[in-house]
């Protein structure tokens, strides 16, 4: 058995703590280097069954946000992300407004009073196989 002094077990027992916290410290500065604040944001939504959204409804989709409607030709999507400046407009009798800078919208997204320009965006819908919708923003 070898007999070790006190003196270098405390320097054994300080190298191996600077040791240590030398690298728990570049293990915080690499996870903090590789942070994206800004995750790219989910495109791609399953909506569930077909039949949850009964021909004529208008659903709105809140976490996306949309309006899902279920019309004689189909499923229409609509994004009720305001093309002037990203607000989240309502749905009213006449179409859609925005509450922040009072741009109006008909029915089908088209601008009617601005200051947005752009029309309301149409998202994709896809009905699969098993006859369940998947919305896609991009």
């Amino acid at each position: 058995m070898t007999d070790v002094s006190r003196r270098d077990f405390l320097k054994l027992a300080r190298d191996g703590f600077l040791y240590l916290s030398g690298a728990l410290m570049l293990g915080g500065v690499m996870r903090f280097l590789d942070f994206d604040p800004n995750p790219a944001p989910q495109t791609i939504f399953e909506l569930g069954p077909a039949a949850n959204y009964p021909l004529g409804t208008k659903t709105p989709l809140t976490e996306i946000p949309a309006l899902l409607i279920h019309a004689d030709q189909g499923f229409i999507a609509t994004s009720l992300t305001c093309t002037h400046l990203g607000c989240t407009v309502k749905n009213n009798a006449d179409g859609f407004a925005c509450a922040c800078h009072g741009s109006h919208f008909d029915v089908n997204g088209k601008v009617t009073h601005g200051p947005a320009v752009q029309p309301l965006k149409k998202l994709s819908i896809e009905i699969t196989k098993d006859d369940d919708l998947i919305l896609y923003t991009e």
